[in-house]
């Protein structure tokens, strides 16, 4: 009898032993998703893209989340005078429509009036339904956005949330 006490306090211990060591890879991984809660609490200042990503001639496409469920989207694109530029993919006349724009050779048109606009253009005529100017700056080999001017589109992307002119 007295060998079947010993076992089941080895047993016991062993299964102590078991549940500290959870209990401690617990409370690691809850502090570490803290960490991780509050390094993504601060957003980013800016984007920044590859100079490179633009050097065709091809459009490319983002979107930011402003919050509150409304995506900002914008595009960018290398012009024919070798200028990377930015715009909102959308305009002060046809942004409640929510079309933007689409690239067709050295044009951005616009997917609800069909006006077309030579990228050497962008982010040097406003206004009408030219695409709205987005701020960027090129840096060495890198495109630069700053999350502030992004978020100065979002009256293009409020639809029916009170936002827009």
């Amino acid at each position: 009898m007295t060998g079947k006490k010993v076992r089941p306090r080895i047993h016991s211990r062993r299964l102590m032993s078991v549940a500290a060591v959870i209990l401690a890879l617990a409370g690691i991984l809850y502090l570490l998703s803290g960490v991780k809660e509050a390094a993504a609490a601060k957003p980013a200042a800016e984007v920044v893209y590859p100079a490179k990503d633009f050097q065709n001639g091809n459009a490319r496409f983002y979107s930011y989340p402003a919050g509150n469920g409304v995506t900002i989207k914008y595009f960018i694109v290398k012009s024919s005078d070798g200028v990377i530029r930015a715009a909102f993919d959308a305009c002060d006349v046809c942004w409640r429509e929510g079309k933007g724009y689409t690239q067709k050779g050295d044009f951005m048109v616009c997917n609800n009036c069909g006006r077309r606009f030579a990228s050497v253009r962008i982010n040097v005529v406003e206004g009408g339904c030219n695409p709205a100017p987005l701020t960027r700056e090129v840096r060495g080999d890198k495109l630069i956005i700053q999350v502030k001017d992004i978020l100065e589109g979002k009256q293009f992307f409020t639809f029916g949330r009170g936002g827009g002119r």
